[in-house]
């Protein structure tokens, strides 16, 4: 009996592995898939979006953009085509919540640094200041990749317009004076069909986790 079962252990052992993982195939089929929502202008809060689309409750995408980064060259959705995508607004004299933005989408770049789907895109919302000279001094302080991350500059009314309308990301599109500025913790996460994923506070950590988090949900939902 003894020699019966020593010569059939090795079987035994083999079938009881392939049940493990039979049920755990099973139980994964079995999981509800974890996606994220599409966001529209009309799941935001109405003093985020401009009264012209608060009613928009599908098909909003980011709008076309034209705009020149740190390197002095043209950047438009184009290179963004086909790419999962963080984007925010900043300035580069900012002395209070931008550090805190720029130095946490530093930390995104690290973990996406290897990752030819996902970019980064930061617009200033003091363009007239933020020349390419100075993106440039700011992108090197700061520890930009240019192959990951594009810190844009260009028309002013442009710029804010993609945060109103498009990002959905802030309370006031400024009251067109030398002086009036938008500004906003957010960080949005959009998608390769130009769709906002999700947004997130810029300057809490918590949020940070969140939001790579989500993104590693939002390249799962590509490969399935």
């Amino acid at each position: 009996m003894i020699k019966f079962f020593a010569k059939y252990k090795r079987f035994g052992i083999v079938l009881a592995g392939l049940s493990v993982v039979i049920l755990y195939l099973f139980y994964n089929a079995l999981q509800p898939k974890v996606t994220l929502p599409v966001y529209q202008p009309a799941d935001f809060n109405p003093e985020l979006v401009d009264s012209t689309i608060t009613h928009v409750k599908k098909y909003h995408t980011i709008a076309d953009f034209s705009l020149v980064n740190q390197n002095g060259e043209t950047v438009t959705q184009e290179d963004y085509k086909d790419k999962i995508y963080v984007a925010d607004f900043f300035f580069t004299t900012c002395p209070t919540i931008c550090p805190i933005m720029t130095k946490n989408m530093a930390d995104i770049q690290k973990e996406i640094l290897n990752d030819e789907e996902v970019l980064l895109l930061s617009h200033s919302v003091t363009p007239d200041i933020d020349s390419v000279a100075q993106l440039k001094k700011y992108a090197k302080k700061k520890g930009v990749l240019d192959y990951k991350w594009n810190l844009v500059t260009g028309d002013k009314k442009q710029i804010y317009e993609l945060a109103r309308k498009s990002y959905l990301a802030v309370k006031s599109d400024g009251d067109g004076g030398p002086y009036d500025m938008i500004h906003t913790e957010n960080f949005i996460l959009v998608d390769k069909e130009r769709r906002i994923r999700g947004t997130y506070d810029g300057t809490n950590p918590e949020e940070i986790k969140e939001l790579l988090k989500d993104l590693k949900i939002l390249k799962a939902s590509y490969q399935n």
